[in-house]
């Protein structure tokens, strides 16, 4: 492949000369111990805008579907009083659905963040390198082939994603994991396991080949505590260590030879990084199915927002949560009351934007 084509550009690179992107000044706070922790103030106001979108499409979905409730008695159910419906409503219904797309829509922004500086391209998201193909791969296996409950499901998501990662890792490196490489590689990976998963639902019953053809389109439907419990514990564990890995990642966008420089154990890193972004993208798939173009679009679109270098980590995990938010609130009621899978307007939305990227770079000599 010519080395000027699209793919295997860096995520950031400046495409107007520098007085079209004027840089943002960053401030330093200083914190004890004489550590000092620099703040982006474009960056931090488009998080505390994005929390602020998050909270009005939360009470809007909260108070929105076939039995409207004000404001007023979805306060009332939150904090212990309402009637038995509307605590049905509320807490068993529409609350563990809503904080399922929350979690995984900021789990998949987050891993998409950490795979696309891993590969410094815009198309390296776990979506279009493999990762979530096989970790539906590995849950396709247990429901159709093993059997077991949700635990063992998201069991088999997490071998299925770490030996897809194994194995794009393995077929792309040479002299280290580059960009181009890992995305052509990971591309012909996940046509392989598509290939697989079909093979997997035509050796299914009826019934479950039909199941897991609405799993693998990514759904949200019917989701309750039991699927959000397990994914927030594993956020909770992964999200602070993405955020620590985030200064070596930084550093990594500058090559392997800077990075090395400074004092970055590149290979070891990059490693720690892969298996944050693979559990992260497992636990998503686990929770939802392998819902797409989420994990592409959320880093360039908190990268455009905030003009900041980086990985924009916390941004992107604010992000995808919106974006699938917004999504599975348009899925429950455009066509209400029939609710389409939540991957079907992910897939609308994640296919203008690669038109639009396809579009840019041909404007722009790139494609």
């Amino acid at each position: 492949m010519n080395s000027t084509t699209a793919v295997d550009r860096p995520a950031d690179t400046p495409r107007h000369p520098p007085a079209a992107r004027r840089p943002v000044p960053l401030h330093a706070v200083r914190l004890p111990g004489g550590r000092s922790l620099r703040r982006h103030p474009r960056a931090t106001a488009v998080c505390a805008l994005l929390l602020a979108a998050l909270l009005a499409v939360a009470v809007r979905t909260l108070i929105t579907g076939d039995f409207p409730l004000p404001v007023s008695g979805v306060l009332d159910v939150l904090t212990g009083g309402g009637t038995r419906g509307q605590r049905y409503i509320v807490l068993e219904v529409r609350l563990p659905r809503l904080i399922t797309a929350l979690l995984v829509g900021a789990a998949m922004g987050l891993a998409g963040a950490l795979f696309q500086t891993l590969a410094r391209n815009p198309l390296g998201s776990p979506d279009v390198i493999g990762f979530t193909v096989g970790s539906a791969t590995g849950a396709l296996a247990v429901i159709l082939v093993i059997g077991g409950g949700a635990a063992v499901v998201a069991g088999g998501a997490v071998v299925g994603g770490l030996v897809t990662a194994l194995l794009v890792h393995l077929l792309s490196r040479r002299g280290g994991t580059q960009g181009y490489r890992l995305v052509l590689v990971g591309i012909g990976v996940s046509s392989l396991l598509s290939s697989v998963n079909a093979y997997l639902i035509a050796r299914a019953s009826f019934g479950d080949a039909q199941s897991a053809a609405v799993w693998l389109t990514g759904s949200l439907n019917a989701r309750g505590w039991e699927h959000c419990g397990p994914m927030a514990v594993l956020l909770l564990l992964l999200l602070p260590a993405a955020l620590l890995l985030g200064r070596p990642l930084r550093m990594l966008e500058m090559g392997d030879d800077a990075a090395s420089a400074l004092g970055v154990s590149t290979e070891r890193v990059r490693i720690l990084l892969v298996l944050v972004g693979v559990g992260l993208t497992a636990a998503a798939t686990a929770a939802a199915g392998p819902i797409p173009f989420v994990a592409l679009v959320a880093p360039q679109v908190v990268r455009r927002l905030t003009r900041a270098t980086g990985p924009n980590l916390l941004g992107s995990a604010l992000t995808g949560a919106l974006l699938l938010a917004v999504s599975d609130l348009a899925a429950q009621r455009l066509l209400a009351p029939t609710q389409l899978p939540v991957g079907v307007l992910t897939g609308l939305v994640g296919g203008c934007y690669l038109v639009w990227l396809i579009a840019r770079g041909w404007r722009s000599g790139r494609a």
